[in-house]
């Protein structure tokens, strides 16, 4: 359970700081991504023996012909065949599609994908996304984050064809042809295995997206969505835990503004070091908070937790001495026995490949007005936040692509005429679900979600703790992919080709 909840809360960092910051700056790597680099593992040694780690020479760049575009790079994929039924079955073939981390992030702490692996006899296929983890163009990180000479092969459409290349050649490896291919992602990951179904229909017979945010792009979705709903998680938690939070951000500029003021707060939160300006602490704590609705699934509920803290401080404690105790008992704390609390620094680096990719194509505008909300405003500024990407790597943010390559506008019509077997799965607790597909848009496109569930619930390991209404949406899932293998396997029958022998 332990580990299973690490790299959950691990997988969460990487998506958490486009919206910190993104009315500002693109999304920053902070400390994290150093993390994430030194939790690639060569050796594998710590995953069970049944999933068994390649390396697949991969196209450089799928949309060229120059001869530079040649080149090839080592990508990292993982294969499972202890559930598989066989080529000669027609059995599915279930692919994880990595997401902006290393690729054991997409191994560990996922057992529903297991789990449908076993009930329906399937081959499981894990392809790391390129530039993270171990799967570095150019043979280092530090050659391929070198400039954006190099870093402009990192985009979600390159990642889309590795993936259908690599699951092209491993299908006619095993003589698969015929297998049905589900397509299974987590939040990013989640984005591009709906894409997939629609860019690649031939190579992906369905897909499971969950927690995917395919509509926070342009204007589909009110800027200030994601932390209207970090409010509602928590002012549904505790009016008073919601009302401390938002009377604390003018209390910390007061006690900043008066001598030795930022000593005083350094005192009050207990920081590794000194604070260094009252917006770094304040860039902080707005992270523990959306962290902790993004995060808010059961058994552990951050959101629960910080404001019981804050709810329950000794009777006299005053705002500050309330918040801070909110922060003690939330997440990055790391327990107890922690003496201090570090203090992220938001800064924007140019060593992140998923800042590259919010300053590129992944444009999300995320902010909030004055009143809207329990934090301080922080409206989306696509000028700074340009400027921010220019002084960062010298390119310019293309806000208008996603919707342009994947679509998004009068989305029920585009999808409803074009595209079938996409599961769209949501927590409405989760802050990224307004951003998400929540109603059917046909038949075979549907919403799944869950009023009570945060951000990629029900792809996680299955405890004797999940609710009811977890298992519900976990079953209907199954049901659904079910019938695709189905029709799939039927359709073979139809055109002539024998399953079974």
């Amino acid at each position: 359970m332990a580990l299973q909840f690490l790299f959950q809360f691990l997988s969460l960092l990487l998506l958490f700081t486009t919206i910190c910051i993104s009315a500002t700056y693109p999304g920053s790597s902070t400390r994290f991504d150093t993390m994430r680099r030194r939790m690639t593992s060569k050796s594998n040694s710590h995953l069970p023996p049944e999933f068994v780690t390649y390396y697949y020479t991969q196209t450089l760049d799928h949309f060229n012909y120059k001869p530079e575009s040649y080149a090839t790079f080592q990508q990292k994929y993982i294969k499972n065949f202890k559930y598989w039924g066989g080529a000669s079955t027609s059995s599915p073939i279930i692919v994880y599609i990595g997401e902006e981390a290393p690729l054991t992030f997409g191994v560990h702490g996922k057992g529903f994908i297991v789990d449908l692996a076993s009930r329906f006899k399937a081959m499981l296929l894990y392809i790391e996304h390129r530039y993270y983890g171990d799967s570095m163009p150019f043979g280092s990180f530090d050659e391929a984050f070198r400039d954006a000479n190099t870093l402009g092969f990192l985009s979600s459409t390159q990642a889309l064809a590795d993936c259908a290349q690599l699951i092209t050649d491993v299908k006619r490896n095993l003589s698969a042809e015929n297998c049905p291919v589900i397509a299974i992602g987590g939040s990013y990951g989640g984005m591009l295995a709906s894409w997939l179904r629609l860019k690649y229909p031939h190579i992906a017979t369905g897909a499971l997206a969950s927690s995917a945010p395919i509509l926070y792009f342009d204007d589909l979705t009110p800027q200030n969505g994601y932390h209207v709903v970090v409010t509602n998680d928590f002012r549904d938690v505790s009016e008073s835990c919601y009302n401390t939070i938002k009377q604390s951000w003018s209390e910390i500029d007061r006690v900043a503004g008066q001598t030795n003021g930022l000593t005083t707060l350094s005192n009050i939160f207990q920081t590794c070091s000194p604070l260094n300006s009252s917006k770094e602490l304040k860039d902080h704590l707005g992270m523990i908070y959306v962290i902790s609705a993004q995060n808010d699934n059961p058994p552990y509920n951050p959101v629960s937790k910080v404001c019981g803290a804050i709810d329950g401080a000794p009777k006299g404690t005053d705002i500050l001495g309330k918040v801070a105790a909110g922060l003690n008992a939330s997440l990055l704390r790391g327990g107890p026995e922690a003496q201090c609390n570090h203090i992220i620094d938001f800064t924007p680096k140019n060593t992140s490949g998923w800042t590259w990719q919010t300053c590129t194509e992944m444009v999300m505008p995320i902010g909030h007005g004055e009143n809207d909300t329990m934090f301080q405003g922080s409206p989306f500024d696509l000028n700074n936040y340009t400027k921010s990407c220019q002084a960062l790597f010298g390119v310019t943010p293309k806000p208008h692509w996603i919707t342009t390559e994947f679509g998004g506008h009068d989305i029920k019509s585009v999808l409803g005429n074009f595209s079938s077997n996409i599961i769209f799965s949501n927590g409405l607790r989760d802050p990224y679900s307004v951003g998400g597909v929540l109603e059917d848009i046909s038949d075979s496109v549907v919403a799944v979600y869950t009023k009570d569930g945060a951000h990629g619930l029900d792809l996680l390991d299955a405890t004797p703790s999940d609710p009811e209404w977890l298992l519900a949406e976990r079953q209907k899932e199954i049901k659904i992919i079910e019938l695709w293998i189905a029709e799939h396997n039927a359709r073979l029958i139809k055109t002539g080709n024998r399953i079974g022998f």
